[in-house]
């Protein structure tokens, strides 16, 4: 079965390292940013949206335990914000280690988030997937997550360069 756990403050530097590593690279491979700041601008969003750490107001950071293992297999960060009285979250990273995935984690740890977000009161959870995330994509798609809009890119290249 998988639990979800809340993050202890030993394992958030690992968190901090692997969700920025993540981003920074996710960013550069889908070409929004260049390899020479995508380390140090994820590390700025990365500490905008959680200035205080775990003790960040309306953040939940956990940490996704199959309980049959006794062992931690990942994490999901979700963020609860409200607009004018609609309360919404926002799942920031899920991440499940790469020797544990296809069991089933990601999407027992999105079903517990949810539940907890119903019981928040809140009415709806987004996140964001990069377009290269085809498997990610398959993910939530299948447990109801539907696409909102699409960014798109075109890079420019001058003639002769």
């Amino acid at each position: 079965m998988t639990t979800l756990v809340p993050m202890p403050a030993e394992d958030f530097a690992s968190f901090e390292s692997e969700s920025t590593s993540g981003y920074a690279q996710d960013n550069l491979r889908s070409g929004r940013w260049p390899a020479s700041t995508c380390v140090e601008r994820a590390r700025a969003e990365f500490h905008r949206l959680l200035p205080e750490g775990l003790a960040t107001p309306g953040h939940f950071i956990y940490n996704i335990h199959d309980e049959a293992q006794h062992e931690n297999v990942g994490f999901i960060w979700l963020a609860e914000t409200d607009n004018d009285g609609v309360r919404t979250g926002h799942v920031y990273n899920i991440v499940i280690r790469p020797d544990r995935r296809g069991r089933g984690h990601a999407t027992a740890a999105l079903r517990l988030i949810e539940a907890q977000g119903l019981a928040r009161g809140l009415s709806a959870i987004s996140l964001h997937v990069f377009s290269h995330n085809a498997g990610a994509q398959a993910l939530y798609r299948s447990i109801g997550y539907g696409i909102t809009g699409f960014n798109m890119i075109k890079p420019l290249q001058r003639e002769g360069a």
